[in-house]
Protein backbone atom coordinates (compact mmCIF):
# COMPACT_ATOMS: atom_id res chain seq x y z
CA UNK A 1 0.00 0.00 0.00
CA UNK A 2 1.50 3.42 -0.92
CA UNK A 3 1.76 6.02 1.49
CA UNK A 4 -0.67 8.60 0.62
CA UNK A 5 0.02 12.96 0.91
CA UNK A 6 -1.82 12.75 4.21
CA UNK A 7 0.44 10.32 6.01
CA UNK A 8 3.48 12.50 5.16
CA UNK A 9 1.73 15.50 6.22
CA UNK A 10 1.19 14.12 9.80
CA UNK A 11 4.71 13.06 9.96
CA UNK A 12 6.60 16.16 9.25
CA UNK A 13 3.68 18.80 10.13
CA UNK A 14 1.84 21.25 8.33
CA UNK A 15 3.80 24.51 8.54
CA UNK A 16 4.32 26.85 5.47
CA UNK A 17 7.00 29.47 4.75
CA UNK A 18 5.43 32.10 2.57
CA UNK A 19 6.03 35.65 1.43
CA UNK A 20 3.63 38.09 -0.18
CA UNK A 21 3.84 38.87 -3.78
CA UNK A 22 4.45 42.06 -3.04
CA UNK A 23 7.53 41.09 -0.83
CA UNK A 24 11.10 41.30 -2.31
CA UNK A 25 13.12 39.02 -3.90
CA UNK A 26 15.81 39.47 -1.22
CA UNK A 27 13.10 39.56 1.59
CA UNK A 28 12.01 36.03 0.24
CA UNK A 29 15.67 34.56 0.07
CA UNK A 30 16.49 35.74 3.40
CA UNK A 31 13.20 33.91 4.66
CA UNK A 32 14.65 30.79 2.69
CA UNK A 33 17.90 30.97 3.85
CA UNK A 34 16.66 31.58 7.52
CA UNK A 35 14.58 28.15 7.45
CA UNK A 36 16.49 26.23 4.80
CA UNK A 37 14.14 25.96 2.66
CA UNK A 38 14.02 25.98 -1.24
CA UNK A 39 11.08 27.56 -1.76
CA UNK A 40 7.93 29.53 -0.35
CA UNK A 41 4.37 30.00 -1.01
CA UNK A 42 3.26 33.19 -2.62
CA UNK A 43 -0.33 33.97 -0.73
CA UNK A 44 -2.54 36.77 -0.92
CA UNK A 45 -4.95 37.17 2.08
CA UNK A 46 -4.37 33.48 2.91
CA UNK A 47 -4.83 32.45 -0.86
CA UNK A 48 -2.09 30.74 -2.43
CA UNK A 49 -1.59 32.63 -6.18
CA UNK A 50 2.06 31.21 -6.71
CA UNK A 51 5.46 30.15 -5.46
CA UNK A 52 8.66 31.26 -5.34
CA UNK A 53 11.40 28.94 -5.33
CA UNK A 54 15.36 29.13 -5.56
CA UNK A 55 15.28 28.03 -9.71
CA UNK A 56 13.43 30.92 -10.42
CA UNK A 57 15.78 33.22 -8.33
CA UNK A 58 18.80 31.41 -10.66
CA UNK A 59 16.96 31.79 -13.83
CA UNK A 60 14.75 34.62 -13.37
CA UNK A 61 17.05 37.24 -11.46
CA UNK A 62 20.59 36.27 -11.52
CA UNK A 63 21.04 35.52 -14.93
CA UNK A 64 19.15 38.35 -15.94
CA UNK A 65 20.79 41.19 -13.96
CA UNK A 66 17.65 42.43 -11.72
CA UNK A 67 18.01 43.76 -8.27
CA UNK A 68 16.90 41.41 -5.63
CA UNK A 69 16.04 45.04 -3.56
CA UNK A 70 13.80 46.52 -5.93
CA UNK A 71 12.55 43.12 -7.84
CA UNK A 72 9.27 42.13 -6.08
CA UNK A 73 8.29 38.36 -5.83
CA UNK A 74 5.24 38.54 -7.70
CA UNK A 75 6.37 39.29 -10.90
CA UNK A 76 8.69 36.10 -11.11
CA UNK A 77 6.94 33.48 -8.99
CA UNK A 78 5.24 30.89 -10.63
CA UNK A 79 1.74 31.34 -11.14
CA UNK A 80 -0.80 28.82 -11.47
CA UNK A 81 0.71 26.20 -9.46
CA UNK A 82 -0.02 22.20 -9.78
CA UNK A 83 -1.13 21.03 -6.59
CA UNK A 84 -1.64 17.60 -4.63
CA UNK A 85 -4.51 16.81 -2.11
CA UNK A 86 -4.28 14.92 0.94
CA UNK A 87 -5.69 11.87 -0.57
CA UNK A 88 -2.53 11.48 -3.36
CA UNK A 89 -0.15 8.88 -3.00
CA UNK A 90 3.63 9.36 -3.09
CA UNK A 91 3.83 7.31 -6.16
CA UNK A 92 1.36 9.68 -7.65
CA UNK A 93 3.31 12.70 -6.65
CA UNK A 94 6.07 11.71 -7.75
CA UNK A 95 5.14 10.69 -11.14
CA UNK A 96 4.10 14.44 -10.83
CA UNK A 97 7.72 15.97 -9.72
CA UNK A 98 9.15 14.11 -12.09
CA UNK A 99 7.35 14.89 -15.27
CA UNK A 100 6.96 18.43 -14.71
CA UNK A 101 10.38 18.89 -13.06
CA UNK A 102 9.13 20.23 -9.46
CA UNK A 103 10.53 19.79 -6.00
CA UNK A 104 7.63 21.60 -4.36
CA UNK A 105 3.99 21.07 -4.37
CA UNK A 106 1.32 22.90 -2.25
CA UNK A 107 -1.11 20.23 -0.59
CA UNK A 108 -4.83 21.44 -0.74
CA UNK A 109 -7.94 19.96 0.21
CA UNK A 110 -11.47 21.68 -0.08
CA UNK A 111 -9.85 25.38 -1.09
CA UNK A 112 -7.80 25.35 2.14
CA UNK A 113 -3.86 24.93 1.83
CA UNK A 114 -2.68 21.83 3.69
CA UNK A 115 1.28 22.33 3.71
CA UNK A 116 4.00 21.05 1.03
CA UNK A 117 5.72 18.53 0.14
CA UNK A 118 8.76 18.79 -1.49
CA UNK A 119 11.11 16.17 -3.25
CA UNK A 120 12.64 15.19 0.01
CA UNK A 121 9.74 14.73 1.61
CA UNK A 122 8.79 11.56 -1.65
CA UNK A 123 12.52 10.32 -1.43
CA UNK A 124 11.96 9.78 2.84
CA UNK A 125 8.63 8.37 2.10
CA UNK A 126 9.55 5.84 -0.51
CA UNK A 127 12.50 5.09 1.27
CA UNK A 128 10.66 4.11 4.28
CA UNK A 129 8.49 2.12 2.47
CA UNK A 130 10.84 -0.19 0.82
CA UNK A 131 12.36 -0.41 3.99
CA UNK A 132 9.72 -1.69 5.79
CA UNK A 133 8.68 -4.23 2.31
CA UNK A 134 12.18 -5.25 2.53
CA UNK A 135 11.55 -6.28 6.47
CA UNK A 136 8.92 -8.12 6.20
CA UNK A 137 10.47 -10.23 3.32
CA UNK A 138 13.39 -10.86 5.81
CA UNK A 139 10.97 -11.73 8.58
CA UNK A 140 8.89 -14.06 6.04
CA UNK A 141 12.05 -15.97 4.52
CA UNK A 142 13.24 -16.16 7.96
CA UNK A 143 9.76 -17.99 9.10
CA UNK A 144 8.52 -15.61 11.81
CA UNK A 145 4.98 -16.09 11.92
CA UNK A 146 4.10 -12.90 12.76
CA UNK A 147 5.42 -11.26 9.91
Amino acid sequence: MSTTVQQVIDQKGSGIFSVSPDATVMEALELMAKNDVGGLLVLENEALVGIFTERDYARKVAIKGLSSKDTRVGDLMTANVSTVTPKNTIDEVMGMMTANRFRHVPVVSDGKLMGIITIGDVVKAVIAEHEATIQQLSSYIAGDISA
